[in-house]
């Protein structure tokens, strides 16, 4: 009777698990075990999450991003570089590399040429088969409009789909400084990452010109370019492996970005008065990025504040975003305190049900223009270096056409005088 009552105990956690907040449910480590010698593991010890996530930076771009990755602090992620050039894998420290294309490119890189990078991943394709094998989800992200990001991802991606596994594209278009030919590249490589990948997240790397300071050096600036994608996975990353008060877990994410196509991730930060609001604001109306949260169909949000962070403000947040989706959107949240955030309130955005293409920031003026009043309310001290999010309503907008590039100012100039 003893062995079958402890029985009957390990088939009711069973059931259970699945429904409950691991946290709070079983003892501080989320370990269940019995004497008779039968052990259950809900969450590994310290609670994180069992979901595998994958990271794999592709090219230049994404190696250089998964190098910014890790210098968060966040558990429960695997890093991994692929790239052409040998070299370059050679400085891509704390992550795990494979050099892929080695009888294509011979390690010395893909010359700028999307079809060398293929061709290369395509060679390579049963390691990367190996490395996304067993993961629950897994990141692609590159820099758009060179050889190996342009070329590889899409592969990458595409394996990562048919092993199984919930893949998101986080990838950035190129300056327009860079050259039409580098943005024709991109605009075409990402057409067909798009297809290989059920969530795709497109920064647009011109929107930084809008919000570095004047004097931001060259390599600064790319930093910044860097740093949104590392911001755009660590932001999904936390939502699920960091187990809070309220819980999003994956299989909640799952049902907003599986095959959900274009998608739109954001992130606000805020302290003080309104800290809630202007977060949530922030978060929503990203200059970086090209598609506003408007008619979203699916939203999967995270709150993030210290001790002292209320029901009231968390309700704030709900509203504004609410406010600005489709009615009928499905919407998943979740929260968590950070005492390391003190007085600063995170909210973190992924929005998705956009159509085919979405829709364009300069093709809406009424996106811009519904958080104008919110947008005043802006903490005027955050760094948009550091932060995703900036005002909605930024000065001098570029529109995007994705048939060229959009020139910065000083080229425009030029041509004019030309």
């Amino acid at each position: 009777r003893f062995q079958s009552f402890h029985m009957t105990v390990w088939y009711v956690a069973l059931v259970l698990t699945p429904l409950l907040n691991c946290e709070g449910f079983i003892a501080p480590k989320c370990r269940f075990s019995m004497e008779n010698g039968v052990s259950m593991q809900l969450l590994p010890d310290g609670g994180i999450s069992p979901c595998s996530i994958k990271v794999i930076g592709v090219g230049g771009g994404g190696s250089n991003a998964v190098k910014r990755m890790l210098e968060t602090d966040i558990e429960g992620v695997e890093f991994w570089s692929l790239n052409t050039d040998v070299q370059a894998l050679a400085r891509a420290n704390g992550s795990q590399t494979l050099p892929i294309g080695k009888a294509v490119t011979r390690g010395l890189g893909a010359g700028g040429i999307p079809d060398i990078g293929r061709q290369a991943a395509e060679e390579s394709q049963k390691e990367i088969a190996a490395i996304v094998k067993g993961a629950d989800l897994v990141f692609v992200t590159a820099g758009m409009g060179g050889g190996t990001g342009s070329g590889a991802a899409p592969v990458v991606a595409q394996i990562a789909k048919e092993n199984g596994a919930l893949t998101v594209g986080v990838v950035t278009k190129p300056f327009g400084f860079e050259g039409r030919r580098r943005m024709n590249q991109a605009v075409q490589s990402i057409s067909e990452l798009e297809k290989a990948v059920d969530t795709l997240i497109v920064v647009s790397n011109d929107r930084l010109l809008d919000i570095a300071p004047k004097d931001t050096p060259l390599e600064r600036a790319f930093g910044m370019a860097d740093d949104v994608l590392r911001q755009g996975v660590i932001g999904i990353s936390e939502i699920i492996v960091r187990p809070g008060i309220i819980n999003v877990d994956f299989a909640d994410v799952r049902s907003v970005m599986g095959g959900a196509g274009t998608a739109l991730m954001g992130i606000g930060y805020s302290s003080g008065r309104d800290r809630a609001v202007k977060a949530a604001t922030n978060a929503i109306s990203s200059a970086l990025l090209d598609i506003p949260i408007t008619g979203a169909k699916g939203i999967v949000f995270n709150v993030m504040g210290g001790q002292d962070m209320s029901l009231q403000e968390i309700n704030s947040v709900a509203e504004v975003i609410y406010d600005n989706v489709d009615a009928n959107a499905n919407i998943i949240f979740g929260a968590l305190v950070d005492e390391a955030l003190g007085d600063v309130m995170a909210v973190t955005v992924i929005a998705t049900g956009f159509g085919k293409n979405g829709q364009k920031k300069s093709e809406t003026n009424a996106a811009s223009e519904s958080f104008s009043a919110k947008g005043q309310n802006m903490d005027e001290h955050a760094d948009p270096i550091k932060y995703v999010s900036t005002p909605s309503n930024p000065k001098n907008v570029p529109s995007k056409n994705d048939d060229g590039p959009e020139l910065p100012d000083f080229l425009k100039r030029l041509k004019r005088k030309g």
